[in-house]
């Protein structure tokens, strides 16, 4: 299947359509929390400016939601005891693999490159992607709003086929990487 990728990040905006899967980010030493962002990968774009799946309501540059499924990488840059954290989550849903790789240092690559959207329960099956239960049914179960919540059925169906992946909002414990501060990322769309 061919489509158009478009990369976002938050603050920043979108780039151009990626000729190449590997998109290099630069991000000033020292970028704390929100300013690094999250990437937000945008398929199959009907014309520029409107995407399929992660649209950012038809605007270049993209806030922090995006309409779901889309496949998210968040980083949170030099940060408690001089730490990069970094995770690709699935909370949103899943529209597209990625990689997400520390290009120097000991650190763990995180991937998600399963065919979820071939796989998707019928229930969250959506144009271009694949729906977290949170979008479909809004309820607590799935949303973690309220008080504490669970695995699922259907986090374990992400979890179980991307591991390194938040799989439902209070996944932490197995979907939260770190690396020491000033690191180099590497981010790979269709792996």
């Amino acid at each position: 299947m061919h489509y158009t990728v478009w990369a976002a990040a938050v603050a920043g905006g979108r780039s151009p359509p990626a000729t190449q899967p590997i998109l290099a980010l630069t991000v000033a030493p020292g970028t704390p929390g929100a300013a690094s962002g999250a990437n937000r990968l945008l398929l199959r774009p009907l014309w520029p400016g409107h995407c399929q799946t992660g649209d950012c309501g038809g605007l270049l540059a993209c806030t922090p939601t995006a309409s779901p499924p889309d496949t998210s990488q968040n980083s949170r840059l030099n940060q408690y005891a001089g730490q990069d954290f970094y995770d690709i989550s699935l909370v949103d849903g899943f529209n597209i693999p990625m990689d997400f790789s520390p290009t120097s240092g000991n650190c763990h690559d995180i991937r998600c490159t399963a065919d979820i959207n071939g796989q998707c329960p019928a229930e969250l099956k959506a144009p271009g992607g694949c729906n977290n239960p949170c979008t479909v049914f809004k309820t607590n179960e799935y949303c973690c709003t309220s008080g504490g919540c669970g695995p699922t059925d259907y986090s374990k169906f992400f979890k179980q086929r991307c591991p390194d992946a938040y799989s439902y909002p209070k996944d932490d414990a197995t979907s939260t990487f770190t690396c020491p501060s000033g690191a180099d990322y590497r981010v790979v769309f269709c792996p």
